[in-house]
Protein backbone atom coordinates (compact mmCIF):
# COMPACT_ATOMS: atom_id res chain seq x y z
CA UNK A 1 0.00 0.00 0.00
CA UNK A 2 2.46 2.11 0.67
CA UNK A 3 5.88 1.60 -0.62
CA UNK A 4 7.69 4.40 0.33
CA UNK A 5 7.50 6.55 3.42
CA UNK A 6 8.74 9.88 4.63
CA UNK A 7 8.70 10.57 8.23
CA UNK A 8 9.17 13.68 9.16
CA UNK A 9 10.56 14.59 12.34
CA UNK A 10 11.98 17.29 14.70
CA UNK A 11 14.57 14.81 15.92
CA UNK A 12 12.94 15.15 19.34
CA UNK A 13 11.04 12.70 21.84
CA UNK A 14 8.56 14.78 21.20
CA UNK A 15 7.73 12.62 17.76
CA UNK A 16 8.06 9.16 19.83
CA UNK A 17 4.50 8.77 18.57
CA UNK A 18 4.52 9.57 15.08
CA UNK A 19 7.91 7.74 14.82
CA UNK A 20 6.47 4.69 16.33
CA UNK A 21 3.50 4.65 13.69
CA UNK A 22 5.92 5.20 10.84
CA UNK A 23 8.33 2.21 11.53
CA UNK A 24 5.24 0.23 11.96
CA UNK A 25 3.79 1.22 8.64
CA UNK A 26 7.10 0.19 7.16
CA UNK A 27 7.51 -2.88 8.67
CA UNK A 28 4.23 -3.89 7.85
CA UNK A 29 4.03 -3.03 3.86
CA UNK A 30 8.04 -3.34 4.21
CA UNK A 31 8.41 0.17 2.71
CA UNK A 32 11.46 2.35 2.28
CA UNK A 33 11.62 4.63 4.74
CA UNK A 34 13.10 8.08 4.94
CA UNK A 35 13.63 9.49 8.47
CA UNK A 36 13.49 12.99 7.55
CA UNK A 37 14.92 16.04 9.90
CA UNK A 38 14.93 20.30 8.63
CA UNK A 39 17.86 20.95 11.20
CA UNK A 40 18.36 24.83 10.29
CA UNK A 41 17.05 27.84 8.83
CA UNK A 42 19.64 28.99 6.22
CA UNK A 43 20.44 32.72 6.88
CA UNK A 44 20.50 35.39 4.21
CA UNK A 45 22.54 35.42 0.67
CA UNK A 46 25.67 33.00 0.77
CA UNK A 47 26.22 32.85 4.42
CA UNK A 48 27.89 29.84 5.67
CA UNK A 49 25.78 30.11 8.89
CA UNK A 50 22.62 29.04 9.52
CA UNK A 51 20.08 29.32 12.28
CA UNK A 52 19.32 26.27 14.52
CA UNK A 53 15.46 25.48 14.66
CA UNK A 54 15.66 23.96 18.10
CA UNK A 55 18.11 27.02 20.13
CA UNK A 56 17.60 29.99 17.84
CA UNK A 57 21.33 30.30 18.14
CA UNK A 58 23.42 31.10 14.18
CA UNK A 59 26.06 28.46 13.89
CA UNK A 60 27.96 27.58 11.27
CA UNK A 61 26.56 25.21 8.52
CA UNK A 62 29.34 22.62 7.66
CA UNK A 63 29.49 18.62 7.25
CA UNK A 64 30.62 18.02 10.94
CA UNK A 65 27.05 19.98 12.06
CA UNK A 66 24.85 17.53 9.90
CA UNK A 67 26.92 14.92 10.89
CA UNK A 68 25.95 15.35 14.43
CA UNK A 69 22.47 16.18 13.66
CA UNK A 70 22.27 12.51 11.95
CA UNK A 71 23.44 10.96 14.82
CA UNK A 72 21.38 12.52 17.23
CA UNK A 73 18.04 11.60 15.33
CA UNK A 74 19.58 7.90 15.59
CA UNK A 75 19.96 8.26 19.15
CA UNK A 76 16.56 9.92 19.83
CA UNK A 77 14.81 6.96 17.76
CA UNK A 78 17.46 4.04 18.18
CA UNK A 79 14.79 1.59 19.31
CA UNK A 80 12.82 1.87 16.05
CA UNK A 81 15.90 1.75 14.16
CA UNK A 82 16.65 -1.25 15.83
CA UNK A 83 13.96 -3.23 14.05
CA UNK A 84 14.06 -1.24 10.96
CA UNK A 85 15.68 -2.67 8.06
CA UNK A 86 15.23 -0.59 4.73
CA UNK A 87 15.81 2.95 5.86
CA UNK A 88 17.40 5.85 5.85
CA UNK A 89 18.21 9.07 7.89
CA UNK A 90 18.56 12.28 6.77
CA UNK A 91 19.25 15.68 7.58
CA UNK A 92 19.12 19.19 5.75
CA UNK A 93 19.20 22.97 6.34
CA UNK A 94 16.08 24.38 4.54
CA UNK A 95 12.58 26.31 5.38
CA UNK A 96 10.72 23.05 7.15
CA UNK A 97 7.95 22.92 4.97
CA UNK A 98 10.50 23.02 1.41
CA UNK A 99 12.51 20.66 2.32
CA UNK A 100 9.63 17.92 3.42
CA UNK A 101 8.05 18.76 0.31
CA UNK A 102 10.92 18.59 -2.12
CA UNK A 103 12.17 15.29 -0.48
CA UNK A 104 8.47 13.79 -1.10
CA UNK A 105 8.36 14.87 -4.86
CA UNK A 106 11.85 13.57 -5.39
CA UNK A 107 11.85 10.16 -3.36
CA UNK A 108 8.21 9.92 -4.95
CA UNK A 109 7.15 9.12 -1.27
CA UNK A 110 3.29 7.53 -0.87
CA UNK A 111 2.48 8.84 2.60
CA UNK A 112 3.95 11.40 5.18
CA UNK A 113 4.00 10.82 8.35
CA UNK A 114 4.63 13.57 10.96
CA UNK A 115 3.75 14.78 14.53
CA UNK A 116 1.51 18.20 14.92
CA UNK A 117 4.20 19.22 17.78
CA UNK A 118 2.08 22.26 19.14
CA UNK A 119 1.68 20.47 22.71
CA UNK A 120 2.35 22.07 25.84
CA UNK A 121 4.80 19.19 27.05
CA UNK A 122 6.71 20.26 24.24
CA UNK A 123 10.02 21.27 25.79
CA UNK A 124 11.51 23.34 22.49
CA UNK A 125 11.47 27.00 22.83
CA UNK A 126 7.85 28.99 21.93
CA UNK A 127 9.79 29.91 18.25
CA UNK A 128 10.76 26.42 17.30
CA UNK A 129 7.00 25.26 18.41
CA UNK A 130 5.48 28.02 16.20
CA UNK A 131 7.67 27.13 13.22
CA UNK A 132 6.99 23.18 13.03
CA UNK A 133 3.42 24.18 13.74
CA UNK A 134 3.52 25.98 10.72
CA UNK A 135 5.12 23.37 8.88
CA UNK A 136 2.63 21.02 9.54
CA UNK A 137 -0.05 23.36 8.37
CA UNK A 138 1.93 23.82 5.23
CA UNK A 139 2.57 20.51 4.26
CA UNK A 140 -0.77 19.12 4.47
CA UNK A 141 -1.82 21.85 2.19
CA UNK A 142 0.34 21.42 -0.66
CA UNK A 143 1.73 17.79 -0.52
CA UNK A 144 0.79 15.09 -3.54
CA UNK A 145 0.24 12.35 -1.07
CA UNK A 146 -1.77 11.69 2.15
CA UNK A 147 -0.10 13.22 4.95
CA UNK A 148 -0.66 10.92 8.53
CA UNK A 149 -0.34 13.52 11.98
CA UNK A 150 -0.26 12.10 14.86
CA UNK A 151 -0.38 13.88 18.19
CA UNK A 152 -1.38 11.41 20.40
CA UNK A 153 0.40 7.86 21.64
CA UNK A 154 -1.52 5.14 18.87
CA UNK A 155 -2.89 2.69 20.96
CA UNK A 156 -3.94 0.87 18.51
CA UNK A 157 -1.09 -1.00 16.11
CA UNK A 158 -2.21 -0.12 12.18
CA UNK A 159 -1.52 -4.09 11.88
CA UNK A 160 -5.40 -4.37 13.78
CA UNK A 161 -7.51 -1.46 12.93
CA UNK A 162 -11.11 -1.83 13.39
CA UNK A 163 -12.80 1.23 12.77
CA UNK A 164 -12.03 4.19 10.56
CA UNK A 165 -13.82 7.47 10.18
CA UNK A 166 -14.21 9.15 6.90
CA UNK A 167 -14.78 13.11 7.09
CA UNK A 168 -16.69 15.23 4.79
CA UNK A 169 -17.93 18.24 3.77
CA UNK A 170 -18.77 17.47 0.24
CA UNK A 171 -15.84 18.96 -1.57
CA UNK A 172 -13.59 18.00 -4.42
CA UNK A 173 -10.80 17.31 -1.81
CA UNK A 174 -13.17 15.06 0.22
CA UNK A 175 -13.59 12.76 -2.87
CA UNK A 176 -9.66 12.06 -2.51
CA UNK A 177 -9.96 11.49 1.15
CA UNK A 178 -12.98 9.25 0.79
CA UNK A 179 -10.76 6.83 -2.21
CA UNK A 180 -7.80 6.73 0.67
CA UNK A 181 -10.35 5.95 3.26
CA UNK A 182 -12.09 3.07 1.49
CA UNK A 183 -8.90 1.58 -0.10
CA UNK A 184 -7.15 1.63 3.28
CA UNK A 185 -9.91 -0.29 5.07
CA UNK A 186 -10.39 -2.90 1.83
CA UNK A 187 -6.69 -3.50 2.60
CA UNK A 188 -6.54 -3.73 6.39
CA UNK A 189 -9.94 -5.18 6.42
CA UNK A 190 -12.12 -3.25 8.82
CA UNK A 191 -15.12 -1.20 9.12
CA UNK A 192 -15.09 2.47 7.63
CA UNK A 193 -17.60 4.86 8.74
CA UNK A 194 -18.76 7.56 6.55
CA UNK A 195 -19.56 10.51 8.66
CA UNK A 196 -20.90 14.55 8.00
CA UNK A 197 -21.49 16.67 10.35
CA UNK A 198 -24.47 19.76 9.08
CA UNK A 199 -23.12 23.10 10.39
CA UNK A 200 -26.84 24.06 11.10
CA UNK A 201 -26.13 27.85 11.86
CA UNK A 202 -22.94 28.44 9.18
CA UNK A 203 -25.19 29.95 6.36
CA UNK A 204 -27.18 32.01 8.19
CA UNK A 205 -26.20 32.57 12.11
CA UNK A 206 -28.93 34.60 13.28
CA UNK A 207 -32.05 32.12 12.55
CA UNK A 208 -33.68 29.99 14.54
CA UNK A 209 -34.11 26.09 12.65
CA UNK A 210 -36.82 24.24 13.83
CA UNK A 211 -36.30 20.29 14.51
CA UNK A 212 -38.22 20.04 11.31
CA UNK A 213 -35.32 21.71 9.35
CA UNK A 214 -32.93 20.43 10.93
CA UNK A 215 -34.39 16.63 10.14
CA UNK A 216 -34.89 18.31 6.47
CA UNK A 217 -31.32 19.14 6.23
CA UNK A 218 -30.15 15.89 8.07
CA UNK A 219 -32.11 14.15 4.98
CA UNK A 220 -30.31 16.07 2.47
CA UNK A 221 -27.25 15.47 3.50
CA UNK A 222 -27.44 11.50 3.31
CA UNK A 223 -29.10 11.54 -0.01
CA UNK A 224 -26.22 13.48 -1.18
CA UNK A 225 -23.50 11.04 0.81
CA UNK A 226 -25.34 8.06 -0.61
CA UNK A 227 -25.48 9.72 -4.24
CA UNK A 228 -22.02 10.23 -3.94
CA UNK A 229 -20.27 7.73 -2.56
CA UNK A 230 -22.56 4.69 -2.26
CA UNK A 231 -21.87 3.67 -6.26
CA UNK A 232 -17.62 3.50 -5.16
CA UNK A 233 -18.71 1.05 -2.13
CA UNK A 234 -19.41 -2.03 -4.38
CA UNK A 235 -17.83 -4.88 -3.79
CA UNK A 236 -17.46 -3.53 -0.01
CA UNK A 237 -20.08 -3.90 2.71
CA UNK A 238 -18.51 -3.25 6.35
CA UNK A 239 -19.39 0.57 6.62
CA UNK A 240 -22.16 2.51 8.04
CA UNK A 241 -23.09 6.68 7.07
CA UNK A 242 -24.19 8.99 9.98
CA UNK A 243 -25.47 12.79 9.55
CA UNK A 244 -25.18 14.60 12.80
CA UNK A 245 -25.96 18.17 13.36
CA UNK A 246 -23.44 20.45 15.28
CA UNK A 247 -20.22 22.25 15.05
CA UNK A 248 -18.21 20.28 12.56
CA UNK A 249 -14.82 19.53 14.49
CA UNK A 250 -17.10 19.00 17.80
CA UNK A 251 -19.02 16.63 16.22
CA UNK A 252 -16.21 14.52 14.57
CA UNK A 253 -14.35 14.68 17.69
CA UNK A 254 -17.51 13.08 19.69
CA UNK A 255 -18.50 10.40 16.52
CA UNK A 256 -15.04 9.49 16.25
CA UNK A 257 -15.03 8.14 20.22
CA UNK A 258 -18.27 7.16 19.87
CA UNK A 259 -16.87 4.64 17.20
CA UNK A 260 -13.80 3.87 18.82
CA UNK A 261 -11.95 5.18 15.67
CA UNK A 262 -8.81 4.00 14.96
CA UNK A 263 -7.87 6.59 12.29
CA UNK A 264 -9.80 9.45 11.06
CA UNK A 265 -9.48 10.70 7.06
CA UNK A 266 -10.29 14.14 6.03
CA UNK A 267 -9.85 16.68 3.44
CA UNK A 268 -7.33 19.22 4.24
CA UNK A 269 -9.25 21.98 3.65
CA UNK A 270 -13.17 22.97 3.57
CA UNK A 271 -13.65 25.61 0.90
CA UNK A 272 -14.00 24.58 -2.68
CA UNK A 273 -11.00 26.49 -3.95
CA UNK A 274 -7.23 26.08 -5.69
CA UNK A 275 -5.22 23.43 -3.43
CA UNK A 276 -2.51 25.87 -4.26
CA UNK A 277 -4.36 28.28 -2.50
CA UNK A 278 -5.98 26.61 0.41
CA UNK A 279 -5.24 26.68 4.04
CA UNK A 280 -5.38 24.00 6.27
CA UNK A 281 -9.09 24.03 7.44
CA UNK A 282 -9.91 24.94 11.01
CA UNK A 283 -12.12 21.81 11.09
CA UNK A 284 -9.55 19.51 10.38
CA UNK A 285 -6.97 21.70 12.29
CA UNK A 286 -9.12 21.21 15.39
CA UNK A 287 -9.75 17.42 14.86
CA UNK A 288 -6.00 17.04 14.51
CA UNK A 289 -4.64 18.95 17.51
CA UNK A 290 -7.84 17.12 20.05
CA UNK A 291 -8.15 13.77 18.32
CA UNK A 292 -7.22 10.27 20.30
CA UNK A 293 -6.00 8.48 17.22
CA UNK A 294 -3.90 9.56 13.88
CA UNK A 295 -5.57 12.09 11.33
CA UNK A 296 -4.68 11.71 7.92
CA UNK A 297 -4.96 14.77 6.05
CA UNK A 298 -6.02 13.93 2.00
CA UNK A 299 -5.55 17.36 0.14
CA UNK A 300 -5.12 15.60 -3.75
CA UNK A 301 -5.61 12.59 -5.94
CA UNK A 302 -2.58 11.87 -7.02
CA UNK A 303 -1.50 8.85 -4.69
CA UNK A 304 -4.78 7.87 -3.89
CA UNK A 305 -5.49 5.02 -6.47
CA UNK A 306 -2.38 3.84 -6.07
CA UNK A 307 -2.15 3.16 -2.51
Amino acid sequence: MFDKILFATTASPICKDAADVAFDLAKKYDSQLTVFHVFALPTHGFSQFAEDLKTGQKVEHDDEWAKRVTEEMRSTFADNLAEAENYEVEAVVGAPHREILRAARAKDIDLIVMGSHTRQEDTAATRFRSVVGNTMQKVAKAARCPVLIVSRPCQTCWWYFSNIVFGTDFSKASHSAFKFALNTARQIGCKLYLFHACDIGATDPGKVRTQADIEEKVKEARKKMEELYLPELEGFDNYEIDIWEGTPYVEILKYARDKQADLVVMAHHTREIDPEKAVLGSTVEQVVLRSACPVASVNRPDKVAAS
